[in-house]
Parts: C-alpha cells; structure tokens; sequence
C-alpha cells in the first residue's frame, strides 16, 4: 500500500487529467440513472446508452416502463448482455418502487440492494450520482487500477471498496470513483496497461509489470 503523500500525489495528477468527472451513463433522473446501471452490467457504458434513448425516449418514467411486458422491454435491451434476466430485473424493478415506493428511488443503500438486479456498486453509482450521497463504486476498472497503483491491496471489490474509502477522504470519494473508471479505460487497460505514457508510473506499484 502507498504512503499517504503518494496517495494524494495521485488524487492530484488524475483530477487535473480528468477536470469535471461525471458518470457516461445517460440520464435525466435518478430512475434513468438506475436503469442504466442496471443494463451496465457487462455491458459498455456506449452500448447502453444507445438502448437507453430509444428507451427513455418512449418510456421515460417508472409509470411508462412499467406497463411494458417482459417480451416488450426485451425488445429495447436485446443487444445488451444478460438481457433476458435484465428485462425480468428492469419489470419486477419497476413494480416494486411503484408499489413499495410511491414511484420514487430509494435513497439508501440498503432499500436501493432489496431491488431485482441492483447490488452494492449499483447502489453506490445512484447513490453518488443522483442524490450526492457519499458513495465509492467499485466496477472491474476501478478495481483493476486501484490495486495496480496500490492504493488497495484486495482480490475482491468490496474489500476494494472499504479499503478506498479508508485511504481517500470522504469529499472525493465520488470523483476518484470516475477518476479511476477513465484512467483503466483510456490508460490502464485490462490487458495491455500503457505504462509508457501513463503520468501516474512512476507511483505505480505494478508500473512495466503487465507488458
């Protein structure tokens, strides 16, 4: 694990890399956040938001996508992965915050983990995003990069996730969440890490490991 000096170097480096960072997921509300996040799961942000505009587009509340059978959401999320189980997720979803929630998101994490297809880093990512409540998701990039850099030292995201926020003061949490998402996805890949042109190397705890 990283001294803390190291730690803040990093924070500093990825904010001036990535100024402003939000979610690429589309969305006008915290239910549109919600089911994008739901679709995201292997699935690329890019191929979600183009279900989720013709999507939001014809059913942009909770009310409207709810009167859609399974067969007929199926029809809009086809090309994601999973979608079959998705569909029954993003209908069950629907009916449960209608009939449990007077058509609202819940604002917890624990009442938003009770919804079909919504874990912890979905939680956390609605959380975060649309009520600015502090949150740290943890999807694959955030991570693979956390433990490469070394500010974790985890095989698995929730003991990633508790280690973060141990580390990285509460105020950033939300931005060094998207920090990391676009540094694995435009630098450090999965399989192939650009560890040449990478401004963080010389911190790196795994920096010309991977090559």
């Amino acid at each position: 694990m990283l001294e803390q000096a190291a730690v803040d170097e990093i924070l500093e480096i990825l904010a001036q890399l990535y100024p402003n960072p939000t979610t690429e997921l589309e969305h006008e509300t915290p239910f549109q956040l919600l089911i994008a996040t739901i679709l995201s799961a292997q699935c690329t942000d890019q191929r979600v938001n183009i279900i989720t505009r013709k999507l939001f587009a014809d059913h942009p509340t909770v009310e409207s996508l709810e009167q859609l059978s399974i067969q007929e959401i199926e029809s809009y999320i086809r090309t994601a992965g999973l979608w079959q189980t998705k569909a029954k997720n993003i209908k069950r979803t629907c009916e449960i915050l209608i009939d449990n929630y007077n058509g609202e998101v819940p604002r917890t994490r624990e009442e938003l983990m009770k919804l079909p297809g919504v874990g912890r880093k979905t939680a956390n990512v609605v959380l975060a995003n649309a009520f600015n409540v502090p949150a740290f998701p943890v999807d694959t990039h955030v991570h693979r990069v956390a433990n490469r850099l070394g500010l974790a030292a985890s095989s698995n995201p929730n003991q990633t996730e508790e280690q973060l926020t141990a580390l990285i003061p509460e105020e950033y949490w939300k931005d060094a969440h998207h920090w990391l998402i676009l540094h694995g996805r435009r630098v450090c890949s999965a399989r192939k890490p650009n560890c040449e042109e990478c401004p963080l190397a010389h911190l790196c705890q795994t920096a010309f490991t991977h090559q």
